[in-house]
């Protein structure tokens, strides 16, 4: 009903809500903002009970907000109602321009839904506007672009009235203000959690930068920091001060090398060949001082999330320890353990690397087989001569077959392809070993094997014991060492039996180094301060492909003690 006085109520209502809206815009929070627009909504309109329903996420509506009575809102706040009875209420009733007000006529359907209610006693109405305890009105509150934020419940007037035009047109200017501080606040609100996340991430990241730090700087073996990509790759960018003792140069220097500029030349393949995400490799790398330390490689990439990988991360062990022990443990698997020579089965390894599976159907000369060797054709073919392994009873020997170190065509492409006579054949490059005819000197080199046998040792062994037997062998091994090139092998074969590889010799040759070697053994050898002799005897056989090692080492065997035979037993003793 209007009256005289409705302007001025609507001035002072006007005035309140001023207040009440600038009040939802001082909220510090989400919870603040809400419980500040249903006690606008008391102070300000005029309603004794109010209460905000909030949209969750999941699309149901939560009591998020109550103002006017403790035991109702200790009842009801936090419930939760669904979206389909809520949607339900928004289409039923009276739309007051946006509102919707359901009479408590059509109300007593909503008994029994889901949706938090609380229920207020009082007696039925006598007037047709007057508030039914049954009635209820919602301003639902949207998003700028049309989502349903929420919804504003309001119950019992002061007036006793069911709001006019007036009211309900305050009602909803205020949900429209409260919709857009709650979106303001829920903005505030997920602007602050993304700072808050933002800084736990950037005080993670410093933490993991610092533990990074800490335990690159301070590992007990070499780290480094290398450049991945473009012109500089490779380039050391960061070391720690264990690498930088290791290879005895300050960081400062260090960066200014690659790893290829510090491994040894050997390893540089190694190194190209090491794949830079888990890479691993064994190497040698360069110290200042000019000596080599070898080291164990593993390598991860460092990785940017949008410009892909950046920089290699490479550990750097030390493993000079294991790999002196590696090699002194090849060194024992391949040694004599008296002398220190190569044993017998470095001595068959060294043999058999020169030897290959020549075929018995077609041979060349000496000179024929290094023009082949050298110039890309095989090998001139010749009819086979007789003897135990194809010798050619007046001549050189040669052996033809498959050889598993030929290659048709070879890799070099040296020749034409096919392998026929004439032609690039299967031992373009294999340096064939022949043998030097025994009765004349052809000018002929090849691969000598001087097998020694001491004479007298026996005895010694017997008369003074193994003691003095042990240092004449190594009496021995030391002068026959002292007697050959660089190149040559000195084998203890086993017992006083020793074995000499010579390549490069003609028969005179070989020879000539049989008589040095005897006479380099015959002069007397002092044990204990008291000299003793030993003779040796010498036979000489030759390396030739198409034979075995133990073929060889048989043949030279042979020619041994056709030679001890030859001689009388104290000639032999006398050297």
């Amino acid at each position: 009903m209007e009256t005289e006085s409705e302007p001025y109520v609507r001035l002072a209502t006007l005035r309140q809500l001023h207040r009440v809206v600038a009040e939802l815009n001082t909220a510090r929070s989400l919870a603040d903002t809400l419980q500040t627009v249903v006690d606008g909504i008391v102070v300000g309109l005029g309603y004794e009970l109010a209460c905000v329903n909030l949209v969750r996420p999941d699309g149901d509506l939560v009591v998020a907000a109550f103002a006017g009575d403790p035991a109702a809102e200790a009842l009801i706040t936090g419930r939760v109602g669904s979206r389909a009875s809520w949607d339900r209420r928004l289409t039923m009733g009276e739309n007051w321009d946006g509102l919707r007000f359901i009479p408590h006529s059509e109300g007593w359907v909503l008994l029994e839904d889901d949706v938090p209610q609380w229920h207020t006693d009082g007696p039925d109405p006598r007037f047709e506007d007057e508030w039914h305890p049954e009635d209820r009105l919602y301003a639902p509150m949207y998003a700028t672009g049309g989502e349903l934020l929420g919804v504003i419940s309001v119950d019992r007037p002061r007036n006793g009235r069911r709001p006019g035009a007036w009211g309900r047109e305050a009602l909803q200017m205020y949900a429209f203000q409260a919709a857009i501080a709650i979106s303001n606040a829920r903005l505030r609100a997920n602007m602050q959690r993304a700072l808050v996340r933002l800084e736990r991430e950037q005080q993670a990241l410093r933490a993991s930068e610092e533990s990074f730090r800490q335990a690159f700087e301070y590992a007990p073996s070499g780290m480094a920091i290398a450049e991945m990509g473009g012109d500089q790759h490779g380039r050391l960018l960061r070391t720690n001060d264990a690498l930088c003792r290791l290879l005895g140069r300050p960081a400062s220097v260090l960066r200014r090398y690659s790893f290829s500029d510090l491994v040894h030349p050997e390893d540089i393949g190694t190194l190209l060949r090491t794949s830079a995400e888990g890479g691993r490799a064994e190497l040698r790398l360069g110290r200042r001082d000019g000596t080599y330390v070898w080291v164990s490689l593993r390598n991860s990439v460092v990785a940017d999330a949008a410009d892909g990988p950046r920089f290699l991360l490479t550990h750097v062990e030390d493993i000079e320890e294991r790999k002196r022990h590696e090699l002194q443990l090849a060194h024992r698997a391949s040694h004599d353990s008296l002398t220190g020579l190569p044993n017998s089965a470095e001595l068959r390894s060294r043999l058999g690397a020169r030897l290959c599976r020549r075929p018995q159907s077609a041979r060349a000369t000496a000179i024929e087989a290094l023009d082949a060797a050298y110039e890309g054709r095989g090998p001139v073919p010749e009819p086979v001569g007789g003897g135990e392994h194809g010798f050619r009873p007046d001549g050189p020997h040669t052996f033809a077959g498959p050889d598993p170190f030929d290659f048709p065509g070879g890799p070099t492409g040296l020749g034409p392809p096919g392998g026929g006579l004439g032609e690039a054949g299967p031992y373009d490059h294999h340096v064939h070993a022949v043998a030097p005819a025994t009765d004349v000197d052809d000018g002929t080199k090849g691969l000598a094997v001087l097998f020694c046998d001491l004479d007298g040792f026996k005895s010694i062994n017997d008369r003074f014991g193994h003691h003095t037997g042990d240092a004449v062998l190594i009496e021995v091994a030391r002068r026959l060492t002292t007697c050959v090139r660089d190149g040559d092998t000195v084998a203890r074969l086993g017992g006083d039996e020793f074995v000499v590889l010579a390549d490069g010799l003609g028969a005179a040759d070989a020879a000539d180094l049989a008589v040095r070697l005897r006479n380099a053994i015959i002069p007397p050898i002092r044990v204990d301060g008291r000299p003793v002799r030993v003779g040796a005897s010498f036979g000489i056989g030759w390396a030739s492909c198409g034979m075995s090692a133990d073929e060889v080492l048989r043949s030279a065997d042979q020619r041994m003690y056709i030679e001890k035979r030859s001689r009388s037993k104290a000639h032999r003793r006398a050297g």
